[in-house]
């Protein structure tokens, strides 16, 4: 569970009552698709006829281009989560964070679920005693990717949640 019982209102759509504007959805939504791009291959090298999580971020990319609605994308994010099922460690850790990317159309917050994935998919194909070190590489290399105009807020979010996110988000 990534989402938190009481939600932001700086990442909740100004349509549905929050603060968060169209182009930053998209650039949140765009930053969780490169998050999950990013260890896409761990997922591919062990499943290399299933589509359904390279799906879902082009998915969302072609969300932000208008070119897919919303529940579009969202469906295309839980054909991904289903990938991931009777998988283990990275695989499926990689899955999860190309779901998660999917439904960033969705809600907004799901960003930090594809991060979270993502950092748990590079650990996960680590060797055991330096699955921590490459965690905090993941987590540099996405907080590099962030766009400006949302840095903080996802960075402030990323301390917000980091014990739904197992932690990830930890320096």
């Amino acid at each position: 569970m990534i989402l938190s019982k009481v939600r932001d209102p700086r990442l909740i759509t100004i349509r549905r009552g929050g603060s968060l504007t169209d182009h930053d959805h998209q650039l949140l939504a765009l930053w969780a698709a490169d998050c999950a791009e990013h260890v896409l291959d761990l997922f591919e090298s062990e499943r290399r006829d299933d589509p359904r999580p390279r799906q879902a971020i082009e998915h969302i990319r072609a969300w932000v281009r208008g070119e897919v609605t919303m529940m579009e994308s969202r469906a295309a994010g839980g054909r991904a989560m289903g990938a991931a099922r009777d998988l283990k460690g990275a695989a499926r850790f990689a899955a999860y964070a190309a779901g998660q990317a999917g439904a960033v159309a969705h809600v907004a917050e799901h960003d930090l679920g594809a991060a979270a994935y993502a950092i748990k998919a590079v650990r996960a194909a680590a060797v055991a005693d330096e699955s921590a070190v490459a965690g905090r590489t993941e987590c540099r290399w996405q907080r590099d990717q962030l766009p400006g105009a949302v840095r903080e807020l996802v960075l402030e979010d990323q301390r917000r949640r980091n014990d739904l996110c197992w932690f990830v988000f930890e320096s």
